[in-house]
């Protein structure tokens, strides 16, 4: 599982002209499910995002979590974060999780990510046509894949 975060000052997302999501201050998270991905994945990934000390203290030194700093979430299901580049010009998706298996996983880490932060998690849609709109602030942008852990 792989995940793209993003420390943000807005974020939104729109589908067909609706606004589904929209917070200030906190986190846009877009997650990409691969076929071999587990609960363990899920856990790891969302106990290491709810404790990501990316957000400034009063010294402007990022020592605080997004719960510490009292900011919002979005989740955005993104299967292209497994994009493969290697030949051609034309990704691969090969090793992005099919629909039956990417959703339930995706749901469970929203789930998850609630549990583990205390906050009401904002999404996109699953396989819907997104316009995500977003403020990086920083720029402060981390890419965590489960499958390098060590």
């Amino acid at each position: 599982m792989r995940v793209v975060i993003q420390r943000v000052s807005e974020a939104s997302v729109t589908i067909e002209g609706r606004i589904t999501a929209d917070i200030q201050k906190g986190l846009l998270i877009l997650v990409g499910v691969e076929g071999a991905d587990t609960n363990e994945d899920i856990n790891w990934l969302c106990a290491k995002i709810a404790k990501l000390r990316i957000f400034g203290d009063d010294n402007g030194v990022m020592n605080l979590s997004v719960t510490e700093a009292d900011g919002d979430i979005i989740v955005v299901s993104q299967f292209t974060l497994h994009a493969a580049t290697k030949k051609g010009n034309r990704p691969s998706y090969i090793k992005a999780a099919k629909p039956d298996v990417a959703i339930p996983l995706y749901e469970d880490f929203v789930k998850t990510l609630q549990q583990e932060t205390g906050k009401v998690i904002q999404t996109g849609e699953f396989g819907a046509d997104m316009k995500v709109a977003l403020v990086n602030d920083g720029p402060v942008t981390i890419l965590i894949d489960s499958k390098n852990k060590e």
